[in-house]
């Protein structure tokens, strides 16, 4: 009995520090997780500036990645989607309205120039062995840009979750100068899908931000949604509308999904109901209105830590002076050298 007490607390605690630390929480000097970085390594090495079939990319990053090809895949599309890593050819499916992307084998990617401008540098990677000790693999990149809070992140580990939400990107510039400059500095979060945000209770990413779709009165009769909320799409909101409408929370005569390159949901109202009056119960009883915890975990030094969105800046700013200043120190000895 002693002996098995001895293997479940041993191998739990391995279980749970892989998960965490290899799995499903970002760290905080790339911002990415493990799958991601090896995703981008691969695309690294193959990178003609060429598109690769993602079915390739797949197949070679398993190489790196102890786990079936289905994850890797689902984690390349949603990178991709993300827009700021990598160049898409192909249905890589839709963020608005929630479909899947084509297979592997009809759609084609690469790093996009952003990414190899700023994420990689051999000179100052640290590499560890992979998995099956055949290859090395980057610890971290030495990513130039707040990648983490570029693009936000999403994980559920054992004992401990992360969310943290996407902000934008110059704005993440600005904040970085005006840290380097002793200057004071305040970061919002910031959606692909846009959106209204009552940032009030967002406390550095330690709270919460309410978000409301974007609605616009046509005519008295008429409803369009034109920016739904952040993690909805237009198929779970008609859902809820639908639901809503019959509970009897609001009554609705006709709900049309036109959405295509932007969102365009137009609900039509029967006699009886106005356009004005309905907007609360939308916002009240539907996805129209949602909020978003914001919950910060990250690695560091490898060990989980939690922090806030300012914290995270400041330390991404910080890493990037030491990145220029190690790869000035290479290019001096290079040239004494010479």
């Amino acid at each position: 009995m002693d002996d098995l007490k001895h293997q479940m607390k041993d191998h739990f605690l391995q279980y749970a520090s892989y998960v965490i630390l290899d799995r499903a929480i970002p760290n905080v000097v790339d911002g990415l997780k493990p799958v991601q970085r090896r995703i981008l390594e691969t695309l690294w090495r193959q990178n003609d500036e060429k598109l690769h079939k993602v079915a390739n990319i797949v197949g070679q990053t398993m190489q790196f990645h102890p786990h079936g090809d289905a994850p890797i895949y689902e984690a390349l599309v949603n990178l991709a989607n993300k827009g700021y890593l990598m160049d898409r050819q192909g249905n890589f499916g839709n963020i608005y309205t929630g479909d899947p992307s084509a297979a592997a084998r009809y759609i084609e990617t690469r790093l996009s120039p952003l990414a190899r401008e700023t994420l990689f540098n051999p000179d100052i990677t640290e590499t560890l062995p992979s998995y099956d000790g055949r290859n090395q693999e980057p610890v971290t990149l030495p990513a130039k840009i707040p990648l983490l809070l570029m693009q936000g992140a999403e994980g559920i580990a054992v004992g401990m979750s992360t969310r943290i939400l996407p902000h934008n990107f110059t704005e993440l510039l600005e904040a970085e100068i005006a840290y380097l400059e002793d200057r004071p500095f305040k970061i919002y979060p910031d959606f692909p899908t846009g959106g209204i945000m009552d940032r009030s209770e967002y406390d550095k990413g330690r709270g919460k931000v309410k978000l409301r779709a974007k609605i616009e009165v046509k005519d008295a009769k008429t409803l369009v949604i034109r920016e739904i909320c952040y993690g909805t799409t237009t198929e779970s909101l008609i859902r809820t509308i639908d639901e809503a409408a019959k509970k009897g929370k609001i009554k609705i005569e006709a709900i049309n999904d036109y959405t295509a390159q932007n969102v365009e949901i137009e609900i039509k109202l029967p006699r009886g109901q106005y356009a004005d009056e309905i907007l609360d119960a939308l916002y009240g009883f539907t996805e129209c209105e949602v909020t978003l915890n914001s919950q910060i975990m990250v690695i560091k030094d490898n060990h989980p830590w939690e922090t806030d969105v300012h914290e995270i800046l400041t330390y991404n700013a910080n890493s990037l002076v030491e990145f220029l200043r190690r790869e000035l120190q290479i290019e001096k000895e290079r040239l004494l050298e010479k």
